[in-house]
């Protein structure tokens, strides 16, 4: 059987680290405190951000584990673990984001419908495991195919996790067969998270359960809601998935739009991910001291665009400075750049001349020389997806520094 699982206990929760703030419980959604995130390039799996639209799901009879590759392909096939770690292990260094990120500010200027989110719904890991590109051969699927010879142009994936949006069906999403085809798109079927998982001793899990164990997708570039996790089957079918986080959820709306008169089909799921920047080493209220203050985050676009620049002003957006930009010590990064990694994110820092109290704003320029909206107003929609408007932090001198 496919995906097959033992006993399924959900009320047992995964160990989780103390630091991270809960947005909800049940499903459990949380983040870490975004002073965390700018401290590392990876981030480290107990400190990466938690996004569940059920319960956590338990597959702990992984000698019988497996999954099953069908539907419009000429020879379907079930692949157990061993199958899969037997094709080529690639490692992907990438950043997953939740496409509800910084959705609690979007909501303070006008109510909007999900998980409140700070800045930390994101992280950046490396992901190890097999190229979808290669487990699609194996059932006829030719590299670089839009189309297969019975009509199949997207691939679904489907999970165990079982959640209400789908009246207790399985949370699944899709990507076109082009991606899903194309090497270089990355797209893994990962069984590892920061190394987690090569020459551990038994017992230990290469994902955790948080993290999608024994195996999720990644599609790198793209919002997290498609990077399926805990994954049963994949199904290659001639529509794109019309499951409920596809169809009624998911899309960018704009700001005319209420629940009075919105039409679903009207547009498209959202997939890339727009550029996105946060101030990570202050919190919403600071106080500073008088003179030269320095801040860090952290900066990302998706489809595998690279982070072209990282303005910061020190007031209130009057002028700026541009940030330095790093991913690994000691390599200058370059965007777009050959030992750049070109799906990850970006860390930067600047320092400014603070002599009262002010705003400290932060806004990224990509490689396609897209930048962040200046407001939050002119890109709010009812779902509250995508608040990538330019990150603001208010701060004051501190009585300390006089």
């Amino acid at each position: 059987m496919p995906g097959l699982r033992g006993p399924s206990d959900y009320s047992k929760e995964p160990p989780r680290h103390p630091c991270l703030q809960i947005n909800s419980k049940e499903p459990f959604n949380a983040e870490p405190p975004r002073s965390a995130l700018f401290r590392s390039y990876v981030t480290p799996v107990d400190l990466f951000y938690k996004r569940n639209h059920g319960p956590i799901p338990v597959v702990d009879d992984i000698e019988r584990y497996s999954v099953s590759v069908s539907g419009l392909v000429e020879n379907p096939k079930e692949l157990s673990m061993k199958d899969i770690r037997m094709l080529p292990k690639y490692d992907v260094t990438a950043t997953l984001q939740c496409a509800g990120n910084r959705r609690t500010a979007m909501s303070k200027t006008r109510t909007v419908k999900g998980v409140g989110w700070d800045v930390s719904a994101i992280g950046n890991a490396v992901w190890g495991g097999a190229k979808l590109a290669d487990i699609l051969e194996l059932v006829g699927i030719p590299k670089l195919s839009s189309s297969t010879k019975s009509g199949g142009k997207h691939v679904e994936f489907v999970s165990v996790d079982r959640c209400k949006e789908e009246n207790g069906g399985p949370y699944k999403a899709s990507i076109p067969l082009i991606q899903a085809t194309n090497p270089e798109a990355d797209v893994l079927l990962a069984y590892e998270m920061n190394g987690e998982g090569g020459a551990l001793p038994t017992g230990k899990q290469p994902l955790n359960r948080d993290h999608g164990y024994p195996l999720r997708v990644v599609v790198p570039g793209v919002i997290g809601a498609r990077s399926v996790k805990w994954l049963d089957s994949i199904d290659v079918v001639a529509e794109e998935c019309q499951g409920f986080f596809m169809q009624k959820d998911y899309k960018m709306f704009p700001p005319s739009v209420n629940w009075d008169n919105i039409n679903w089909n009207t547009r498209r799921p959202q997939m890339d991910f727009p550029v996105q920047s946060a101030i990570c080493s202050l919190e919403e209220a600071n106080a500073v001291k008088l003179g030269k203050v320095t801040v860090s985050g952290y900066a990302a676009s998706g489809g595998g665009r690279g982070i072209e620049r990282v303005d910061v002003s020190f007031d209130g957006g009057k002028t700026w400075v541009e940030a330095s930009r790093y991913q690994k010590t000691g390599i200058p990064y370059v965007s777009d750049g050959e030992s750049s990694d070109k799906w990850a994110w970006v860390l930067f820092e600047a320092t400014g001349d603070v002599q009262r109290n002010t705003e400290i704003v932060a806004k990224a320029v990509d490689s396609a020389a897209n930048v962040q909206p200046e407001n939050v107003e002119d890109i709010w929609n009812l779902r509250g997806i995508l608040n990538t408007s330019w990150h603001r932090v208010q701060v004051r001198v501190g009585h300390s520094a006089m």
